[in-house]
């Protein structure tokens, strides 16, 4: 039917022309963005499967990530141990040339002394090595983690590379006597001497017996160590090569805050002895200070009471200082060193495993993505022809619009 109040099929092709229109614009974005789904509308279904999938694959890639960081960590705890490899390796190879009976006493308590600071070393480099502020090597108690984007993680054991854990604590036993008597600060007075001024003589076990003199008046703590120090510097070389000077007295700081004073033997020692002889034969001089009050009379001495000060027989370690203390020393070192491997080879191990679980991860990952393009993306091909199709419809639309829009013009023709 002609008519020209209502153009039927002018609305019909600009229906189809809409349609056609909304097709192109799907396939322009599609194309534009490389993907089918753009929004929820486009597939619901499928962009909550392929959000899951997308979460999924970034916890495998952090995870293969953290793994990498677990990796960087041990390398660090393991070049340390590599160090303390080498420190546990001179260790033995001291102890063997200080077990041989062709070096002196002297030349071996210079050996000790090296080994002591290997073994010092050690110890240090066990606190020190830290990773992002994490340290491993200074205790057996305790693990580190690795979560690994799945919900198990892969557990590194901590492991105590310190003296204490490798068992070569050094040094040789002695004794040591703390005084009672406690000062504020160092330079406050730890003795005072009345009437004649008093020698005070020092003996541990059967080391060489040393005297300092205290004079009338007060005298502090740090001057006291400073003279009995100086005394037992002075001993100098004993006849057959061996080192005697060392620092008998020392200043220890107390849980209160207050300072005692200390006196400790150079070598293995089991008694203390501790007298104060007035300088004037006859003559009485009273000593305050040390733990209380003595008063002497006679050149003889009187032995300051035992209550005065605490005795404490320090438990020897690991030392070279001897022949048959190095051939201990041997045996303890190769305990170390088997301790260390086998800490050093756990690492190892837990850093090929972690390497195993970044390749089976990146697979994961991988995978993941393959399914996730599978669902989210666009194919390119389908999606031209389709564009294409699009495209000639759009065009046949714009021209059947055309050619309905100019129907009214005909019955227009008949009205003249």
């Amino acid at each position: 039917m002609l008519a020209i109040k209502n153009n039927i099929m002018a609305g019909n092709a600009a229906r189809h022309l809409g349609k056609a229109y909304d097709s192109l614009a799907t396939s322009v974005e599609r194309l534009a963005s490389g993907l089918r789904i753009n929004s929820a509308k486009d597939d619901a279904a499928g962009l909550a499967v392929r959000e899951l999938v997308r979460a999924d694959i970034a916890v495998l890639q952090q995870g293969g990530r953290n793994a990498q960081d677990g990796i960087s960590m041990l390398q660090t705890m393991e070049g340390a141990m590599g160090v303390i490899d080498d420190n546990l390796i001179r260790m033995k190879e001291l102890a063997e040339q200080a077990a041989t009976g062709s070096y002196s006493d002297a030349q071996r308590a210079i050996m000790n002394a090296e080994f002591s600071e290997m073994a010092d070393e050690i110890d240090r480099i066990a606190g020190a090595t830290k990773f992002n502020d994490i340290a491993m090597l200074n205790s057996s108690t305790g693990e580190v983690s690795i979560h690994v984007g799945t919900s198990s993680t892969i557990d590194i054991d901590k492991v105590n590379m310190t003296k204490a854990g490798l068992g070569i604590n050094t040094g040789v036993a002695a004794q040591e006597a703390t005084f009672g008597t406690s000062v504020a600060a160092t330079t406050a007075t730890l003795a005072t001497v009345a009437a004649n001024s008093v020698d005070l003589v020092l003996q541990m076990g059967t080391e060489d017996a040393i005297s300092i003199t205290l004079g009338v008046g007060t005298h502090s703590m740090a001057a006291v160590a400073a003279a009995i120090n100086a005394e037992t510097q002075a001993l100098g070389y004993a006849a057959d090569g061996t080192d005697n000077s060392y620092d008998m007295a020392s200043i220890v700081t107390n849980d209160d805050g207050t300072f005692s004073l200390k006196l400790a033997s150079r070598d293995a020692a089991s008694t203390v002895s501790i007298k104060a002889d007035s300088t004037v034969d006859g003559s009485a001089g009273t000593v305050t200070g040390f733990g209380g009050t003595l008063t002497t009379s006679t050149d003889a001495g009187a032995e300051i009471n035992a209550d005065n000060y605490t005795a404490n027989t320090v438990t020897g370690g690991v030392n070279i200082a001897s022949a048959a203390a190095a051939v201990t020393a041997l045996d303890t070192v190769t305990a170390a060193i088997n301790t260390k491997d086998t800490a050093r080879a756990s690492f190892g191990y837990k850093m090929n495993r972690l390497e195993s679980t970044i390749a089976i991860l990146d697979i994961q990952a991988e995978n993941l993505m393959s399914a996730e393009s599978r669902i989210s993306d666009v194919d390119v091909a389908t999606e031209m022809a389709a564009l294409t199709r699009t495209q000639v419809l759009s065009q046949a639309g714009i021209s059947m619009l055309s050619q309905a829009n100019q129907m009214p013009q005909m019955a227009l023709s008949l009205l003249r």
